[in-house]
């Protein structure tokens, strides 16, 4: 079993994550090593993103206005989130605007995570944790208000099919018969090393509980991490392409569903790009065979609202970071023309606030606009559903259950933290903290026998570095 000190130190590492970059320790802890491509990624299909436009201004919104609830589509395989209050996932659009949605916020209660409550909002980790840098992810604290960041701009690329723009991680669908729609999701997209390509290209396949035959290059690297993979594992909860699988004309690329639901929002692939199981879901009945597909990469887009401009500006994905200071150059120097055909007042210091908070959210530009403080302060608060979709439940322990003692720390907050990580594996490992003697147990189970218990220790190890113990629980 790892040491107390041990545990701490990768808690510590986990709770960094909400505040930037993914860390290595918490790729694993969601279950990265899955993917689809045979090879390293080493060409890009369109070498630079499309220019940023500036469009007409479009009616804007107020605060205060409430969106009505989304109607569903289709019908799908499985129940989808229950909403409150705000649109999700769907949002009408009119001929010439490029943002859609708006902000909200919700009260955390006791046992949320902020992935459970993304997810259930149609929002990805990295959406999520960025726009609300002060709340831990994994351990929130009750009562905290927390922004939902469900506004987007739209990328700059023609409106029809797939537009998937990499830099801040979201999928865009424009339906063919519905112009004044679309459907947005987060995703999960290739991890440096394994970018996920960009470029023009079509939906060339679709298959439903697909096979996944996995590359060489996959299974080399999960042997070397002592963790043997089949050439082909059929479908089932063990399968990384859930139910769904859209193949790409660029080689050996999928959109696809993932057993690991809580990667989506972050870059954990192999190239491949994975939503949530209820999004393909949808997605997978919307399009066909020959729908195109544009990927871009474009973290710094405007758009008018009426007769406001706003900037969302993104960190850009590591592998275009050397791009970053001519990409913002480029910005500038297009606020300025537009700020000079307009007769438009752009406040450059909050432009500057932008760039280097690069939260993803939308943000008015122009002087004497409100300031992002003041626009989540106006956000609507939203009813808080008591069970977010999709969120763990933990079995209850009995007499002589088969359990794994995880870890054993006198800190009760880096124990909890623990738990919810391991709920939220891929497939879950339920996990409870237990206090005994001063300290906190995280406690994984129950499980069904040994066999099971050791085979979900070997995966704690792989994916948290941690030797489980193996032993049964006597409830008094």
């Amino acid at each position: 079993m790892g040491s107390r000190k041990q545990v701490k130190s990768l808690a510590e590492l986990a709770s960094q994550l909400h505040v930037g970059a993914t860390s290595p320790f918490v790729l694993l802890a969601v279950g990265m090593l899955s993917g689809c491509q045979l090879y390293p990624a080493t060409t890009n299909f369109l070498e630079f993103p499309p220019e940023i436009g500036f469009p007409e201004t479009t009616r804007s919104f107020p605060p205060e206005e409430k969106v009505e609830e989304e109607e569903k589509e289709v019908e799908v395989g499985e129940p989808q989130p229950k909403l409150a209050d705000i649109a999700t996932r769907k949002f009408p659009i009119a001929k010439d605007s490029r943002i859609v949605g708006g902000l909200a916020a919700i009260n955390v209660q006791d046992g949320d995570t902020l992935p459970d409550i993304a997810r259930h909002f149609g929002l990805g980790y990295n959406d999520i944790t960025i726009a609300n840098p002060a709340i831990s992810a994994w351990t929130p604290e009750s009562g905290a208000r927390m922004l939902l960041p469900s506004r987007f701009i739209l990328p700059d690329a023609p409106r029809k099919g797939i537009v998937l723009n990499l830099a801040n991680l979201r999928l865009f669908y424009y339906p063919p018969k519905q112009p004044d729609t679309v459907l947005t999701y987060p995703v999960g997209v290739g991890r440096d090393g394994w970018n996920t390509p960009l470029g023009q290209t079509t939906i060339i396949a679709k298959t439903v509980k697909p096979t996944w035959t996995v590359p060489e290059s996959v299974r080399r690297e999960h042997a070397e991490k002592g963790d043997p993979l089949p050439e082909a594992v059929p479908p089932g909860p063990d399968n990384p392409l859930g139910e769904y699988a859209l193949r790409l004309g660029f080689s050996s690329y999928l959109i696809h569903g993932t057993n690991k639901p809580y990667g989506v929002g972050m870059q954990v692939s192999h190239g491949c790009v994975r939503l949530y199981p209820e999004d393909i879901d949808v997605l997978f009945k919307q399009t066909s065979v020959g729908t195109p597909v544009m990927i871009v990469h474009q973290p710094y887009m405007t758009a008018w609202d009426g007769d406001m401009l706003y900037l969302e500006a993104h960190e850009p994905l590591q592998k275009w970071a050397g791009q970053k200071k001519q990409q913002q150059k480029s910005l500038l120097q297009q606020l300025r023309k537009i700020a000079a055909e307009k007769g438009a007042a752009v406040d450059w210091e909050k432009v500057g606030s932008i760039l280097q908070r690069a939260d993803g959210i939308p943000t008015p530009i122009l002087e004497a606009s409100p300031e992002l403080p003041e626009l989540a302060g106006y956000a609507p608060k939203v009813q808080h559903p008591g069970q977010f979709y999709g969120q763990p439940v933990v079995p209850q322990l009995t007499d002589n259950d088969w359990v794994l003692i995880v870890a054993d720390n006198s800190n009760e907050q880096t124990a909890r933290q623990l738990v919810a990580m391991l709920n939220h594996q891929g497939p879950p490992i339920p996990a409870r903290p237990i206090a005994k003697d001063g300290s906190y147990q995280v406690i994984a189970g129950p499980f069904k026998d040994q066999k099971e218990a050791e085979l979900i220790a070997q995966r704690i190890k792989i994916d948290f570095e941690i030797n489980a113990k193996l032993g049964t629980v006597t409830i008094r």
